[in-house]
């Protein structure tokens, strides 16, 4: 029997980061440094694309052996701590005692409990740094304790195969704090879900044992009931959420409640006798032995409330699934967080080197007749130079003890059990509910770890079995972004934003598609559900990424006007090349056409926040175009800067949506023997004809904004909504059957905001002039043109919006000619641009039809009086006496 302290044993497993390398004797281990030397416009790494040249290869080829060298004497030590742990973690060496697997266990469950606590309080947590080393140690340890029992027991599984069997999420026999479930608060599923515990796992909540206890905490949790959750940390970009799990304080009061509550537990099922009640207390960490884990005489310990669909075999030793189980957990408190901090040492060599090799072109083209010139660019050369042998050598080190291929093996092991012990949970049905919130983290941020912070130095694609692990995690993000059973804002949100990212990359695309169809089918219907009352700036991101590649002018990977400057991150999701699914577009296509009310309530949403969007990014920049212009020097404020560029992106995105919308289901708008194809055609007409105006009008507010330049608004011009337009144009009234063209005309004409300039605007073409001061001389005006794109627009684009604008011109010219004026009274009272064509039921007022078809899709009530309208009916003025 070993006793120790685990917190000091973490910190005996710490090998540390040298700040110097001479103390840690880099400089006679690694004597040759290297770093990439040949560089890309953008500043990354060529060395794949050019050849290198024989000195640099042989320092490259010095330097590689030199990290081999530390990698090996690093080695010993960590074999060294793992036999250590390997004593920590025997089960056999009982004696008078208890073994030292079950102290170890204990204690190891209330070092997590400390650190999971008390997050908000660094003072009394574990480094982050120590949990790392502490984590590949103890997977080494435990993975070679499950394979030794795998080896003398029938019916176990090897450590490939491991995972955490769902009944510990809900029996009671691990304690998981007040970590948060997928379902909720642990007290709200215990009474939502207490039928299903009975017959799915056996398992009976004794009510004698609970109602009296704390009436008033379940009568709260009943009210709030699993909508309230913790706020965690909102994602950006390419990253994934970390919820913060500890910010309710309804979840410690949860947890005291259920502390004291005695679980009423069965024994496995058996099929034809009624089952039979055995009291199982509730204890304490530090109170358990080792018969409440391993269980006896028909106790199945940790193990206890098995369902159907686990196997009666267990698949290793109890206590070591409590202690995978920790590890998971450990992963997620603060490890994934510390491997992301360490890739900064590989950042710093980058861009040093990028200086240095700067600094050496400048000294090529310095001139004879300046030596104090030279002689600073020599200082700078030197300086940059030693950082660089120091963080080159210091980056070994961390190669060598964080990001080593033995180091990502370890972490992608624990991908795989997470996504083994998601899918297990998620055949319980209900039951998954319990799942605690941090295996789904993990499974994201493990995936992450992979990609972001392993990658280039270890190929992802040499991982054992890495294409069937993508594609499993794939199945999990696009069955879970929209699980019922799962309410966490924090966590869905993570879901979300893991999906959206798994779209923009090639071979995580790819995996998407390999899913079952059923499960591709099902998650295409999650993603066009109507956008209100869920967050769908995501779900459209998605969708668009589905479609780049596809609309028009929509091939690139940066806008034009931003070539020139270079991107913060060019790993970033957004900055992907195009990777267009047409597999999921045809999904989609098959359900918009086949569900003619899903379709509607869809291209409704997604209108009405468009319209929303659109609204909001004119009125800020309203205000930012006021402020930029007052004589007294004023700052615009960041935040709103980057609201209003957030407004247009969306625009933008939603802009692209109705193309894709349009182009693979035409007939959502163009068939009119679907009850709202007419409006929806409308609505889309009355929006694109808002755009162009605002857009498109020389010397407007947009135009002037744009012209700014203003930090923060980079994204926004003129190209990426004007072509988003004009696909939507050039698909209903050039590609479209001649029918549909007839009818996208008619409605587009009619729309009193439609103005011919605009569409002429797109190719450059004159247009009446603007009122106010004078314009500028033509040579100093710049005329946006779709002509001025040919690196992004295609001849056959080009082509097919001059024959949109010819058809448009003459069928303006028709449309003039044959206008009748009609009276202001007639006109509907809403909109003042229809006249008057439907009667309301019971009131009797009266309005266009377009203006209440479109107000019925939100509300039923009268415009004016409302009342409930029961029906609509055509009207037609009587005629005068």
């Amino acid at each position: 029997m070993v006793t120790f302290d685990v917190l000091r044993s973490v910190v005996f497993f710490y090998i540390k980061t040298p700040l110097r390398v001479k103390e840690a004797g880099l400089e006679e281990l690694i004597p040759t440094t290297w770093w990439p030397t040949r560089f890309d416009k953008e500043g990354r790494d060529e060395r794949e694309q050019n050849e290198e040249s024989s000195e640099e290869r042989l320092r490259r080829r010095a330097y590689e052996r030199g990290c081999q060298r530390l990698k090996k004497r690093i080695e010993v030590v960590e074999e060294l701590q793992v036999q250590i742990l390997r004593l920590m973690l025997n089960n056999k060496d009982k004696g008078t005692g208890e073994a030292s697997r079950y102290i170890f266990l204990n204690k190891f469950r209330k070092f997590l409990q400390e650190n999971a606590s008390n997050r908000g309080n660094p003072t009394v947590l574990c480094p982050p740094e120590y949990m790392v080393c502490f984590l590949h140690r103890l997977i080494t340890a435990i993975r070679g304790y499950w394979d030794e029992g795998k080896r003398k027991s029938v019916g176990c599984v090897s450590s490939e195969e491991a995972y955490v069997p769902p009944q510990l999420f809900y029996n009671g026999k691990v304690d998981y704090f007040d970590l948060q479930r997928l379902g909720g608060l642990l007290s709200h599923l215990k009474k939502t879900l207490k039928d299903d515990l009975a017959s799915k796992a056996n398992i009976i909540i004794d009510p004698s044992e609970i109602l009296p206890t704390a009436m008033d905490d379940l009568d709260e949790d009943e009210e709030s009931g699993a909508a309230q959750r913790p706020f965690g940390a909102a994602a950006m970009g390419g990253a994934l959420a970390r919820p913060s799990w500890l910010s309710s304080p309804t979840l410690g009061r949860a947890n005291r409640f259920l502390s004291t509550a005695a679980v009423s537990l069965m024994t496995p099922r058996r099929p034809l006798a009624p089952p039979e009640k055995v009291k199982v207390r509730t204890l304490a960490v530090e109170q358990r032995t080792e018969e409440d884990i391993e269980g006896s005489h028909g106790n199945d310990g940790l193990l206890l409330g098995r369902p159907l669909e686990e196997p009666d075999q267990p698949i290793t030793e109890k206590s070591l699934l409590e202690i995978l189980d920790g590890i998971v957990m450990m992963y997620n408190l603060s490890v994934h967080q510390q491997l992301g901090k360490m890739v900064v040492v590989s950042d710093d060599v980058h861009e040093y080197a990028v200086a240095l090799k700067d600094t050496e072109e400048k000294i090529a083209r310095c001139p004879d007749k300046r030596p104090d010139i030279l002689d600073e660019l020599q200082k700078s050369q030197k300086v940059f130079a030693e950082k660089l042998n120091h963080l080159s050598r210091r980056l070994a080190w961390i190669n060598a003890t964080i990001y080593s291929k033995e180091k990502m093996l370890d972490v992608y092991w624990l991908l795989r059990v997470c996504i083994r012990t998601i899918e297990h949970a998620d055949n319980t049905g209900s039951l998954f509910a319990f799942a605690p919130e941090f295996y789904l983290n993990v499974a994201m941020n493990s995936y992450s770890a992979l990609k972001n912070y392993f990658s280039p130095s270890n190929n992802m694609d040499e991982l054992p079995g890495y294409e069937e692990t993508l594609a499993r995690l794939a199945a999990i993000l696009a069955k879970h972004f929209a699980d019922p059973r799962i309410v966490g804002t924090d966590i869905k949100d993570s879901l979300m934003q893991a999906l959206a990212s798994y779209v923009c990359y090639p071979q995580s695309l790819r995996a998407v598609e390999r899913i079952p169809e059923e499960q591709r089918v099902a998650m295409m219907r999650n993603l066009l559900a109507p956008y209100e009352q869920r967050p769908w700036a995501q779900t459209n991101w998605i969708l668009v990424r589905l479609w780049r590649g596809c609309g028009f002018g929509y091939r690139y990977t940066r806008l034009p006007h931003l070539l020139k400057t270079k991107p913060e991150d060019a790993n970033l999701p957004s900055l992907q090349k195009p990777c267009p699914s047409l597999l999921l577009q045809r999904h989609m296509a098959e359900l918009l056409s086949q569900d003619k009310d899903m379709a509607a309530s869809f291209l409704n949403s997604v209108l009405n926040q468009l319209n929303w969007a659109f609204s909001e990014f004119i009125g800020m920049i309203q205000e930012i175009q006021q402020a930029a212009e007052r004589p007294e020097r004023n700052f615009v404020d960041t935040r709103q800067l980057k609201v209003c560029a957030t407004c247009f992106d969306l625009s933008v995105s939603l802009l692209r949506v109705l193309e894709m919308t349009v182009t693979l289901v035409p007939e959502i708008f163009l068939d009119w023997t679907r009850p709202s194809a007419e409006l929806l055609l409308r609505r889309l007409a009355q929006l694109l004809n808002q755009v162009l105006n605002r857009v498109t009008a020389e010397r407007n507010l947009f135009d002037r904004v744009v012209n700014l330049r203003l930090p923060g608004l980079e994204s926004v011009d003129h190209y990426p909504i004007l072509v988003a337009v004009t696909g939507i144009l050039v698909r209903i009234l050039v590609d479209s059957d001649r029918q549909g063209v007839s009818r996208a005309a008619a409605v587009l004409l009619s729309d009193p905001c439609f103005q011919l300039h605009s569409i002429q605007h797109l190719l450059g073409e004159n247009e009446p002039p603007a009122p106010g001061p004078a314009p500028p001389p033509p040579s100093d005006r710049k005329h946006f043109s779709l002509h001025a794109y040919t690196d992004y627009i295609s001849a056959d684009e080009e082509r097919k919006v001059e024959q949109m604008l010819t058809f448009l011109t003459e069928e303006s010219k028709e449309a003039a000619a044959s206008a009748a004026p009609t009276s202001e009274e007639d006109l509907c009272p809403i909109c003042y641009a229809h006249p008057i064509s439907a009667i309301f039921k019971p009131c009797s007022h009266k309005s266009c039809k377009a203006c209440i078809n479109q107000h019925l899709m939100n509300n039923k009530d009268c415009f004016f009086c409302k009342a409930t309208i029961t029906g609509v009916e055509d009207y037609s003025k009587p005629a005068s006496s």
